[in-house]
């Protein structure tokens, strides 16, 4: 996959941050390609356990057929630098594949509420 603007935005991220941070990737995919999407992340989040600073990772499907984003990938890492060595891995080594029509849209977050109210410092 080349470099978007997401990559450079996280880049960026990585190089602010040091605290556990999740990965909350939306993925918008036609229809046709939802199986040869899920296999792809099976493949990458096989590759990304095996990285440092990797935590978990799960991978939702909406109920709606119509629903704009049909595979959400939620993962957790020790820190953004350790999530943007691992990506930059497994993009030079060609693990997740050019699907035709998927549109990805990753961003790193810090917890600042829980359910809880209480407030978080990372």
């Amino acid at each position: 996959m080349k470099k978007t603007v997401a990559a450079t935005a996280l880049a960026a991220c990585a190089q602010t941050a040091s605290a556990d941070v999740t990965l909350i990737n939306v993925f918008e995919v036609p229809e046709a390609q939802i199986e040869t999407v899920i296999s792809a992340w099976e493949d990458a989040r096989a590759f990304l356990s095996e990285e440092p600073g990797y935590i978990e990772t799960s991978l939702h499907q909406s109920l709606q057929p119509n629903a704009r984003f049909q595979l959400i990938n939620i993962a957790r890492w020790e820190s953004p630098s350790a999530f943007l060595e691992a990506t930059t891995k497994m993009r030079t080594a060609g693990v997740f594949p050019q699907i035709e029509g998927l549109g990805v849209n990753p961003a790193l977050y810090t917890v600042v509420r829980t359910d809880a109210g209480d407030e978080t410092t990372q």
